[in-house]
């Protein structure tokens, strides 16, 4: 019997993030540590993320992508999805359960994500502009009616809907972009959600390995 193929997945060679678990190829990882799949990884310089290399593997120049055999992916959400649809313990096996948890994906991905960038690249590099303090209330705003809404839907319920899923997956590491913001802090009930995503030992173990380049970066740049 062939051996199973084991993926490789791309990621920052020196992450901007500092270690904190931010870049998209944590969502990846945790994915993968979910399922229990093994993989690789290929650490990628910001410049080598432009060249024609890694741009066969995603035309628009970024990370993660994936690879397993002649299939290449990229846009860690789609990549979640097929590790999800491909292995057990992501998607439920009932179908409108499933189709509820691939719709929190999309909703992780599409409507809570976009007003949380937009907010976090103002404050990180709009702070000298003049408009930015007329700007940032606006964008908190939108932020915060989002969080507002997910905080009500979630309740006193521990996951999206029912058991732990992909959609839970994407929203929580969505949801920690908001790191160091305040906002989190403003919803107590999805600071709680946050904290159950980063508990689960799969998480944990992703947070390690991604942790572990960072380290040893910092450790080279000594």
């Amino acid at each position: 019997m062939q051996e199973p193929m084991i993926p490789t997945i791309t990621a920052f060679e020196r992450s901007p993030d500092g270690g904190r678990g931010l870049a998209r190829d944590m969502r990846v990882r945790w994915a993968l540590e979910e399922v229990g799949q093994p993989y690789g990884v290929r650490l990628v310089s910001f410049s080598g993320m432009k060249e024609s290399e890694h741009r066969r593997r995603d035309p628009f120049g970024q990370i993660p992508t994936y690879e397993e055999g002649e299939l290449a992916l990229f846009e860690s959400g789609a990549i979640v999805f097929h590790v999800a649809e491909r292995h057990a313990g992501l998607l439920p096996n009932e179908a409108h359960a499933r189709a509820r948890a691939i719709a929190w994906m999309f909703a992780a991905l599409n409507t809570l994500e976009p007003p949380i960038v937009e907010l976090g690249m103002a404050m990180l590099l709009e702070r000298d502009r003049p408009w930015y303090a007329e700007r940032l209330p606006v964008l908190e705003e939108r932020v915060h009616v989002r969080l507002s809404e997910l905080a009500s839907r979630i309740g006193d319920a521990a996951w999206l809907d029912g058991a732990f899923s992909a959609g839970d997956l994407l929203m929580v590491t969505v949801l920690r972009r908001l790191t160091g913001s305040g906002q989190l802090e403003r919803h107590p009930t999805l600071s709680a959600y946050v904290a159950r995503g980063e508990a689960r030992p799969a998480y944990q173990r992703a947070f390690a390995a991604q942790f572990a380049v960072f380290a040893a970066d910092a450790a080279g740049g000594e």
